[in-house]
Parts: C-alpha cells; structure tokens; sequence
C-alpha cells in the first residue's frame, strides 16, 4: 500500500505537544468568526481541536477532519473528556473529502491546516464544494518570507531538507493574496467574494525559548524531518543555533521562564 507522504508528516511527531501552547490564540481566532449555535462547522486539518473545540464550546456542531490518526483520537479524547455532544473528529484528506455531502456546511474553517495538503486547487474546490450557498470558508495561512516567527523557521529548516520531490508546491503560497484569489477562482468563486487581510497568532509558552523550540524539535514534523536531515550532514549544531537564536530575537517576554512570539498570518475568508 502506497504511504501518503503528507499523512506520515503530520503522524510522525505529537503535535498536541505544539498545540497546548496555541490554544488561546485559537480561542480568540473562534471568538471572531460568528458562530451560533444553529451552525455546522467542518474544521479541516483539525489537529486535536485547537479551533474545533471553542468552537463546539459556543454551540455549532462541528465536524473536525484531519489526515493524522493519532491527532483524531486526541481530538475525540478531548471532546469527551469535556463532555461535548457536539463535537465529532474522523480521519480525512483535504484533498478529497468523498465522505462528507455537498453544501453541508454553514462555514468550514481551517487554521494552519488545509495549507498543508497538497493539490491546492483541489483542496480549495473541496471547501467549496463542502459549503453552502451563503456560508464561509475562513483560513489562517503562514505568509512566505514574512519575518516572523513561522515563515522564518520554516525557511531555515528548508535550508537543512533534502529538495523537496519534483512537483512540490510550497504549502507558503497559500499565504499569499494573488494565490488564494487563483485558487478559489478555479472552485469556480468570483475575486469580489475573497477577503484577505493580514492577522496575528500569539504562540504563548510557559518555558524558557529553548524549551519551546524543543517542542518544534521534538513534536513537529518539518522541524523534525530538518533535523534528521542535519545529523546526517553533521550540522545539527549549527541548526538549533539558528533557531535559538531565532527564538530569542523573536520572543517578546521579559520573563526568563516564559515565552511569547507574535507570529503573521494571512486570514482568508470566502464567501460562497
């Protein structure tokens, strides 16, 4: 049976590691988006239920899909640990959702997830075959060469990679406005109907930055795909200097044991 290249990434770490640290920003993510209790939510690329829990918290029933196994059954083990009746997660590609109907959701939402899939105007036809007229699609998207955070650290991480296989489209696009007006133009939605406007993620740890980047290190899938690759060159050093120094520049906390990085994304919404 063929691996799913995309599948092995996100199951190969424990990103309910990263993602305890991104909850409240998720929260104030939800708390913009609208949401009432009569909404069907599907959160694609879910993880273990960053965005899908607050929102199953505020009433919609939501439906949290994602390509990782072991990031659904965290997912589900949080929901019941809540007790939300409210909130299912099952295993899906972004790509291709064959099991979920036509025009079922009043809005789909995907932070940092769905632009990780590849066949990016197959994932963008997806979310709008998926959505009702009148419903919204909304992303939260890293931008390419931006100079915080994320977009830097996956920069320098490329720089230790392998190339990536022929064919390879950077999941970065997706943070950039000409790219997401192509895309959903292609799924057939007008450019008068995508709003792109720039936003920020607040990652808030409570550990030193050099803990923090353990957890990328350690739980996420780039960094750990860069750092196999930077043993095997005997650069391992060299990495993790680049990180650390990174880390420090951009960490805005004056409490040693604490770190706080504001990071840019692009926020999409679509309207169908």
């Amino acid at each position: 049976m063929e691996t799913n290249p995309n599948k092995a990434l996100w199951e190969k770490g424990d990103f309910t590691k990263l993602a305890e640290l991104m909850r409240k920003s998720g929260e104030t993510f939800v708390a913009t988006l609208g949401i009432t209790p009569t909404m069907h939510v599907l959160d694609l690329g879910c993880g273990d239920g960053t965005t899908a829990l607050p929102e199953a918290r505020l009433g919609a029933t939501v439906l949290g899909v994602d390509i990782a196994r072991n990031l659904v059954a965290a997912g589900n083990e949080r929901v019941k640990a809540e007790g939300l009746t409210n909130c299912t997660f099952q295993e899906g590609d972004a790509t291709d959702l064959h099991a979920l109907a036509d025009a079922s959701f009043d809005l789909v939402v995907s932070m940092f997830g769905a632009m990780f899939a590849p066949k990016p105007v197959d994932v963008a036809r997806e979310m709008v075959r998926v959505t009702k007229p009148g419903g919204r699609i909304v992303m939260g998207n890293w931008i390419p060469g931006d100079p915080t955070l994320v977009a830097q650290m996956l920069k320098i991480s490329a720089a230790y990679s392998p190339p990536p296989p022929d064919g390879f489209i950077s999941p970065m696009l997706w943070g950039s406005e000409a790219n997401v007006v192509e895309r959903f133009g292609q799924a057939g939605i007008p450019s008068g109907n995508i709003r792109c406007e720039k936003d920020t993620f607040i990652f808030d740890a409570p550990m030193p930055p050099s803990d923090f980047i353990y957890r990328f290190r350690n739980y996420y899938g780039p960094s750990m795909n860069a750092f196999d690759a930077a043993e095997k060159n005997g650069r391992v050093d060299e990495l993790q200097q680049e990180l650390t120094d990174l880390f420090a520049r951009q960490n805005q906390s004056t409490d040693p044991n604490h770190t706080t990085i504001p990071a840019a994304f692009l926020r999409v919404t679509v309207t169908r």
